[in-house]
Protein backbone atom coordinates (compact mmCIF):
# COMPACT_ATOMS: atom_id res chain seq x y z
CA UNK A 1 0.00 0.00 0.00
CA UNK A 2 1.55 3.67 -0.74
CA UNK A 3 1.47 5.87 1.59
CA UNK A 4 -0.59 8.46 -0.11
CA UNK A 5 -3.29 5.61 0.37
CA UNK A 6 -2.36 4.99 4.41
CA UNK A 7 -3.06 8.56 4.98
CA UNK A 8 -6.52 8.11 2.85
CA UNK A 9 -7.50 5.40 4.46
CA UNK A 10 -6.27 6.60 7.92
CA UNK A 11 -7.90 10.49 7.25
CA UNK A 12 -4.85 11.17 8.37
CA UNK A 13 -2.23 14.56 8.52
CA UNK A 14 1.08 13.95 6.89
CA UNK A 15 3.07 15.93 8.85
CA UNK A 16 7.14 14.49 7.60
CA UNK A 17 7.53 12.88 4.73
CA UNK A 18 5.56 14.17 1.42
CA UNK A 19 8.63 13.28 -0.69
CA UNK A 20 7.24 9.48 0.03
CA UNK A 21 4.15 9.49 -0.97
CA UNK A 22 5.04 7.05 -3.64
CA UNK A 23 6.61 4.62 -0.97
CA UNK A 24 5.08 0.85 -0.78
CA UNK A 25 4.19 -0.54 2.53
CA UNK A 26 3.39 -4.13 2.76
CA UNK A 27 3.24 -4.43 7.14
CA UNK A 28 1.94 -2.64 10.11
CA UNK A 29 1.93 -3.10 13.84
CA UNK A 30 0.21 -1.12 16.46
CA UNK A 31 1.74 -0.69 19.96
CA UNK A 32 2.28 1.61 22.78
CA UNK A 33 5.13 -0.82 24.40
CA UNK A 34 8.50 0.32 23.08
CA UNK A 35 10.23 -3.23 24.04
CA UNK A 36 7.37 -5.03 21.40
CA UNK A 37 8.13 -2.86 19.13
CA UNK A 38 11.92 -3.17 19.49
CA UNK A 39 11.80 -6.92 19.78
CA UNK A 40 9.20 -7.76 17.37
CA UNK A 41 8.92 -5.52 14.21
CA UNK A 42 10.18 -6.18 10.95
CA UNK A 43 11.76 -3.70 8.70
CA UNK A 44 10.50 -1.30 6.71
CA UNK A 45 6.98 -1.22 8.03
CA UNK A 46 4.27 1.23 9.85
CA UNK A 47 4.26 1.95 13.45
CA UNK A 48 1.39 3.13 14.87
CA UNK A 49 1.37 4.30 18.69
CA UNK A 50 -0.52 6.55 20.96
CA UNK A 51 2.75 7.79 22.53
CA UNK A 52 3.56 10.77 20.39
CA UNK A 53 7.29 10.98 22.18
CA UNK A 54 10.60 11.38 21.28
CA UNK A 55 10.84 7.81 22.85
CA UNK A 56 8.88 6.64 20.57
CA UNK A 57 10.34 8.32 17.85
CA UNK A 58 14.23 6.76 18.71
CA UNK A 59 12.67 3.52 18.76
CA UNK A 60 11.13 3.88 15.14
CA UNK A 61 15.23 4.71 14.18
CA UNK A 62 16.44 1.79 16.06
CA UNK A 63 14.08 -0.71 14.57
CA UNK A 64 14.05 0.32 11.06
CA UNK A 65 10.39 1.38 11.06
CA UNK A 66 9.25 2.67 7.46
CA UNK A 67 6.97 5.25 8.69
CA UNK A 68 4.81 6.50 11.58
CA UNK A 69 1.64 6.78 12.50
CA UNK A 70 0.26 8.81 16.08
CA UNK A 71 -3.17 7.96 16.52
CA UNK A 72 -5.75 9.15 19.31
CA UNK A 73 -5.83 12.83 17.64
CA UNK A 74 -1.82 12.65 19.02
CA UNK A 75 0.58 15.92 17.47
CA UNK A 76 3.78 15.14 18.41
CA UNK A 77 5.89 17.82 19.31
CA UNK A 78 8.83 19.97 17.25
CA UNK A 79 11.57 17.53 18.43
CA UNK A 80 10.09 14.80 17.01
CA UNK A 81 9.45 16.23 14.27
CA UNK A 82 13.09 16.74 13.78
CA UNK A 83 14.43 13.48 14.09
CA UNK A 84 12.11 12.29 12.15
CA UNK A 85 13.41 14.34 8.87
CA UNK A 86 16.69 14.04 10.20
CA UNK A 87 16.53 10.19 9.55
CA UNK A 88 13.94 10.64 6.63
CA UNK A 89 11.14 9.17 8.01
CA UNK A 90 7.55 9.62 6.91
CA UNK A 91 5.26 10.75 10.34
CA UNK A 92 1.55 11.09 10.01
CA UNK A 93 -1.20 11.60 12.90
CA UNK A 94 -4.83 10.43 12.67
CA UNK A 95 -7.65 11.23 15.08
CA UNK A 96 -8.89 7.09 14.99
CA UNK A 97 -8.34 4.88 17.77
CA UNK A 98 -5.39 2.24 17.70
CA UNK A 99 -8.18 -0.67 16.79
CA UNK A 100 -9.91 1.65 14.22
CA UNK A 101 -6.31 2.52 12.78
CA UNK A 102 -5.00 -0.93 12.45
CA UNK A 103 -8.72 -2.19 11.02
CA UNK A 104 -8.79 -0.01 8.31
CA UNK A 105 -5.45 -0.68 7.36
CA UNK A 106 -5.76 -4.49 7.42
CA UNK A 107 -9.14 -4.40 5.55
CA UNK A 108 -7.10 -2.79 2.76
CA UNK A 109 -5.00 -5.38 2.34
CA UNK A 110 -2.22 -4.74 5.01
CA UNK A 111 -0.66 -7.33 7.00
CA UNK A 112 1.01 -7.59 10.32
CA UNK A 113 4.40 -7.12 11.11
CA UNK A 114 4.77 -10.67 10.64
CA UNK A 115 3.28 -10.53 7.41
CA UNK A 116 0.09 -12.88 8.46
CA UNK A 117 -3.10 -12.03 6.93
Amino acid sequence: MKLADIVKVLDAKLLVGEQHLDREFEICRGSDLMSDILAYFADGGVFLTGLATLQAMRTAVVSGVGGIVFVRGKQPPEEVMALARKEDIPVMMTRLSMFVACGRLYSSGMAGHDGER
